[in-house]
């Protein structure tokens, strides 16, 4: 998920620099929302996984 949240910022900054500033828009915005998706499942897994880990001990 990380990596396409890349691949839309790397395309949202070729299609700024090209002067396409509608695809640069929602590029960007796809990737910030992929990012912000990507954040949330990571630290839903690293709650988790800390609390796994409480249990063995």
């Amino acid at each position: 998920m990380l990596k396409w949240a890349l691949i839309f910022f790397v395309i949202s900054l070729v299609a700024g620099a090209l002067g396409f500033s509608g695809i640069s828009a929602g590029a960007a915005q796809i990737a910030k929302i992929l990012f912000f998706l990507f954040l949330a499942v990571f630290v839903i897994f690293l709650i988790l996984g800390l609390m796994a880990g409480q249990a063995l001990f």
